[in-house]
């Protein structure tokens, strides 16, 4: 073996090395400041998003804070380069109990509205939002029986409209307390409205503060049934939920 051909090896080497190093760099700088990849572990959003949905949020919808960069120091307070969430939007938020665990609902309240649960139906200062009945879907209660659930269309002030889940009549959070909401903060909601814990649990998720804000959900990029794990891919063929696939989140 000649002196050129190892120097040429050791070329192709470092070459192959320093491709691998960039494309590392790339896929860290996209996933810090522009779109970060989370998958659904409850059912507490469904039917918008399920359990084995896996989603793209963009870390730019609502500027970056202390929570955006993993790992990194306190560097400032607040927000920057950003816009407010907006009501209706599907956000992923870090808890404000640890501000550590992420959690992903739906913006309701803004900083100085009045939320309240009536009988089930979503108050915003003092209004009742429009609802519209559509056909009940079959669901698990949470005890292994399945049983029909009602299906509502529900509309925000905003327009923005999504579908909610109603399990049972007069649940533990289908009628509250009036909620304020303080500035510089939001009010979040799970659509499956009897099986999540969200804003209305003072003591567990409470106000969310702007700054624990991560990102706005945008696109579902993979989706499989909570019989299968994402990489078990000889499951695919049968486990994977190929027509949510592309899905965006509204």
């Amino acid at each position: 073996m000649t002196a050129t051909s190892d120097s040429k090896k050791d070329g192709g080497f470092l070459e192959t090395v320093r491709v691998i190093f960039h494309a590392l760099l790339i896929a860290l700088v996209i996933r810090t400041l522009l779109f970060q990849p989370f998958n659904i572990p409850s059912g507490s959003m469904k039917d918008t998003l399920l359990i084995g949905d896996y989603l793209f949020v963009s870390k730019f919808s609502y500027g970056y804070s202390r929570y955006s960069i993993p790992f990194s120091p306190n560097l400032f307070e607040g927000r920057i380069f950003g816009s407010e969430p907006t009501r209706g939007d599907v956000a992923v938020f870090k808890l404000p109990k640890d501000n550590e665990t992420d959690y992903i609902k739906r913006v309701v309240g803004l900083p100085g509205d009045s939320i309240q649960m009536i009988a089930g139906v979503l108050n915003i200062n003092g209004v009742p939002v429009k609802r519209e009945r559509l056909s009940d879907v079959m669901e698990d209660d949470g005890s292994g029986r399945v049983v029909p659930v009602k299906r509502w269309r529900e509309t925000l002030p905003n327009g923005v409209s999504y579908e909610t889940l109603d399990i049972v009549d007069n649940g533990f959070y289908d009628n509250t307390q009036v909620y304020k909401v303080p500035a510089g903060h939001y009010f979040m909601m799970g659509d499956n409205r009897d099986n999540s814990a969200d804003s209305r649990v003072l003591s567990q998720v409470g106000y969310v503060p702007l700054e624990n804000f991560i990102g706005r959900a945008q696109v579902i990029f993979f989706s499989v049934d909570d019989h299968a794990s994402a990489w078990q891919i000889w499951k695919w063929p049968w486990s994977v939920r190929w027509w949510r696939i592309g899905t965006l989140v509204r």
